[in-house]
């Protein structure tokens, strides 16, 4: 099977802003509740263009990520077709790669259900709504003397998600879908992504 998707992800979860597990440090709180959102540009699976398609995966794990014993509830599009539907769900079950082969090893998936995206990719300001199920706005982080916006970045060459990403806050941050919990105000970032195998 040969694959490549490109796109944007965006990302937000329950740790302080810049979140310890980027950098292979515990969570801030002990636990993780957070979810991606894909929007796959570009690329195909097995010669099916998803071009287009989105999926996300929001999960909620007892400890940091890598001690496992999670749930998760992944998503797919609504607009995609037959083909793209088996495609997009070998995807989110980890059988072709990318970030979800490592993540299926730490949670128990429901799913994948189909649910309408509505994504607005804008660095700061980008928003994402998965009907029924989670709302994500983000917003810069800004400085607590000054209340001026700060705008950091970071840069990950070993990143599994993303290699380079904004980083931001929550303005809102909520899920309700397998899994539940809001933690606006929290960590949020943006990136590119580009997986292949």
């Amino acid at each position: 099977m040969s694959w490549d998707i490109s796109g944007n992800v965006l990302i937000a979860c329950n740790c302080d802003y810049g979140c310890p597990c980027n950098f292979n440090a515990l969570p801030t709180h002990g636990d993780c509740e957070g979810g991606w959102i894909w929007s796959i540009d570009k690329g195909s699976v097995d010669g099916v263009d998803l071009k287009g398609r989105s999926v996300a995966v929001f999960a909620d794990w007892p400890k940091a990520i890598h001690m496992g014993g999670g749930k998760a509830g992944g998503y797919f599009d609504d607009g995609a077709d037959d083909k793209q539907v088996k495609a997009l769900t070998k995807v989110l079950r980890g059988e072709i790669g990318g970030p979800w082969a490592m993540f299926i090893n730490t949670y128990e998936l429901d799913g994948p259900h189909s649910a309408h995206f509505e994504i607005d990719v804008n660095d700061f300001a980008s928003t994402a709504v998965v009907t029924g199920v989670a709302e994500l706005e983000l917003q810069a982080i800004r400085n607590p003397v000054s209340g001026n916006e700060v705008h950091p970045e970071m840069v990950l060459p070993e990143g599994i998600i993303v290699k380079r990403a904004g980083l931001g806050a929550s303005k809102v941050f909520r899920v309700h879908g397998d899994v539940t919990y809001d933690h606006s105000g929290k960590y949020a970032a943006f990136g590119a992504f580009a997986y292949s195998g």
